[in-house]
């Protein structure tokens, strides 16, 4: 399915969900996206993580409803239910989709501006150098015998700084390559919404429309 649509697909069902309280919907929903993330073969570590981190905050929600709540063990399910349904949604999208392609499709079909859309891919691709410079940060903080932790906020101002020079360095790169602001473009890659994906959009929401209608449990 086009990223687009995928990720609107899935914030319109995970908003749905919050206004509803059916237990067997967000098992169907946790089920179906597990399955769906197994045919994408995602790695073993992802799955588990996506397992066992929700667990926290799913137990905790669970505890205080059925102890200090009123509204009884079943709704304790429910929220604990959704706190998964939440998460595997969301990996239906993280997972399995390119942010590459992500913005491709927001400018060339969703009319996001250019300056926006390739804005959001530079800030994803200079993930791995941030990582990178905090590590030389904090390695030559040692070598003067000085130790930054996470939580140092001379860490966070050194790799700010470092941040907006590579903005800099990068919109001037842009520029000497012709990039012109809201000026029409051609496409190296050209990503379009097909009938296709328009099918497996209406059809999934249908289905899940179905599904809150007729199960209320």
């Amino acid at each position: 399915m086009n990223p687009g649509l995928k990720l609107l697909l899935v914030m319109a069902i995970a908003l749905e969900i919050s206004f509803t309280q059916s237990l067997i919907v967000n098992i169907i929903l946790v089920v179906v996206s597990f399955g769906y993330i197994l045919i994408q073969r995602v790695s073993l570590k992802a799955l588990l993580g996506l397992i066992f981190w929700p667990l926290f905050p799913a137990i905790g929600l669970f505890v205080s409803q059925w102890l200090y709540g009123s509204a009884g063990i079943h709704f304790a399910w429910i929220l604990f239910t959704r706190i998964y349904a939440y998460v595997f949604l969301g990996a239906t999208f993280t997972l399995t989709s390119s942010i590459t392609d992500l913005a491709l499709t927001l400018e060339q079909d969703f009319r996001l501006p250019s300056k926006f859309a390739y804005g959001v891919l530079a800030a994803f691709n200079l993930m791995p150098k941030i990582n990178e410079e905090v590590k030389i940060i904090k390695t030559s903080a040692l070598m003067r015998g000085e130790a930054l932790h996470f939580w140092s906020p001379k860490l966070y101002f050194k790799a700010i700084l470092s941040s907006i020079q590579w903005s800099q360095n990068l919109a001037e790169a842009m520029t000497s390559h012709g990039f012109v602001e809201d000026q029409e473009r051609t496409h190296y890659r050209v990503i379009k919404i097909t009938g296709l994906d328009w099918f497996w959009f209406i059809g999934l929401f249908a289905c899940v429309q179905g599904l809150l209608f007729f199960i209320r449990y």
